[in-house]
């Protein structure tokens, strides 16, 4: 299999659904070559959920979607057991998370015991009903999008549930000539339909091991440890990062460095992906004037290079 001409492929299959945004196209492929949830945060109808299906549909993966509300419950997502008079017993109904990827819609309508439902699919891949523990098929990825928390009906995710995304990417408004090609264009929603799949699940198996092989070099893991240490000192954010965003980010940034045909991480790989990875985990001190994105921007400005 050429990886490279693979990774191309879904790079341009998706860049002519979403019109005008590579750069959050290729974080949104490289955090699912790096087996992380993705977290898409932006105002209604900039794309979030089209995005979310052609990334499904490109990747060749079972996918389901579920539309989260207030009145949502646990058992609407895990499923649930129902009396079967034919066999005399309870029979478990899987619920929506039984996929590959759970498309999960405005996922900040829901409430947080709700959300905390999907805490252990996200993190150790199974569900535990009944005090009976079942996996979730292989690979399985969350894909939600939520709204700005200043919109009516919003509840903020928890830390611990930031924490099990990856990455958190906003698509934007998009410019005259991307906004002129959607007013032109075929209706988006239709193309997705007539995607192709350009991946089997084995061929994305495959290459999310060439991910994990992707090497990092002494000095690149020293300049991580001290980006890592930057948020934990108390000038740029509350509280720093812990060892498994470190991880996270490393991931993200082997993914990334993939994507860019190379086999090792490069300085700009980490610079490239960690806005998106770690801003999400962290709140700016209070005097800083910044959102956490700018925050973690101008931190990497102060950090030198290895």
């Amino acid at each position: 299999m050429d990886v490279a001409a693979k990774l191309a492929a879904l790079l341009n299959q998706l860049n002519t659904v979403i019109v005008g945004k590579p750069a959050q196209v290729r974080d949104g492929v490289a955090c699912l070559l790096a087996g992380g949830h993705l977290l898409i945060e932006d105002v209604p109808g900039v794309g979030k959920t089209t995005l979310a299906h052609a990334l499904a549909h490109t990747f060749g993966l079972q996918f389901s979607r579920v539309q989260f509300t207030a009145d949502l419950m646990p058992g609407d997502l895990s499923g649930v057991s129902i009396y079967d008079r034919g066999q005399q017993g309870f029979v478990f109904h899987p619920g929506p998370v039984f996929t590959q990827v759970l498309l999960a819609d405005e996922i900040n309508r829901a409430s947080p015991k709700t959300q905390s439902a999907l805490l252990e699919a996200m993190e150790e891949k199974q569900v535990t009903l009944e005090g009976q523990t079942r996996p979730l098929p292989e690979p399985f990825f969350v894909i939600a999008t939520q709204n700005p928390l200043d919109q009516l009906g919003t509840f903020a995710l928890p830390e611990s549930q930031l924490d099990r995304f990856l990455m958190r990417i906003s698509l934007g408004y998009p410019d005259r000539a991307a906004e002129l090609a959607l007013l032109s264009g075929a209706d988006r929603r239709q193309m997705l339909g007539s995607l192709p799949a350009l991946l089997t699940a084995d061929e994305l198996r495959a290459i999310q091991q060439r991910v994990q092989q992707v090497h990092a070099a002494p000095p690149l893991l020293a300049y991580l440890q001290d980006l890592i240490e930057a948020t934990r000192s108390g000038r740029w954010f509350l509280q720093g990062l812990s060892p498994r965003a470190g991880i996270a980010v490393l991931r993200a940034a082997r993914a990334q460095a993939l994507l860019a045909g190379r086999d090792y991480v490069a300085p700009d790989d980490v610079q490239a992906v960690l806005p998106q990875t770690i801003a999400h985990r962290l709140n700016p001190v209070g005097d800083a004037g910044r959102g956490a994105v700018e925050q973690v921007r101008a931190m990497m400005a102060a950090v030198p290079l290895p």
